[in-house]
């Protein structure tokens, strides 16, 4: 491995430390009804999206709140040395991903004897949280 290989390793591994990950797979939701709760806490901090998700009126909200609380306690157990920067308000949620997951295909009875395909879709949703870097002032 060369020697810009092994920087760039190194400086993922460091990334990886600070963030946590949690996934949430096939939630019998379709992926837009999910992107729509996902939009409003992408790039919010922690404790507001909280509030933003238990207050939602979405069905979806109730599962990415649920999702969240346990990306919160995985960043926790990966930064004991840090627990002041949750209650500070530095830890936001870094990217929210909602892909399509596996579609289940039923069939409904449509006029003149005709089949018609209902499409009842899942999805998969991936949180990654991070720390606010400080703003340095020159």
């Amino acid at each position: 491995m060369g020697k810009r290989k092994k920087i760039m390793a190194d400086r993922l591994k460091e990334a990886k430390k600070v963030t946590a990950v949690a996934k949430l797979n096939d939630v019998p939701t379709s992926p837009r009804k999910m992107r729509l709760v996902a939009d409003t806490v992408r790039g919010v901090e922690v404790n507001r999206a909280l509030d933003l998700l238990h207050f939602s009126k979405r069905e979806a909200s109730v599962r990415l709140e649920k999702l969240l609380r346990s990306a919160i306690a995985n960043w926790e157990s990966k930064n004991q040395d840090k627990a002041k920067e949750l209650d500070n308000g530095n830890v936001y949620v870094k990217t929210i991903m909602v892909d399509e997951g596996r579609t289940l295909k039923r069939i409904r009875p449509c006029p003149q004897g005709r089949a018609g395909r209902i499409r009842k879709r899942s999805n998969h949703v991936t949180i990654v949280l991070d720390v606010k870097q400080p703003v340095e002032n020159k």
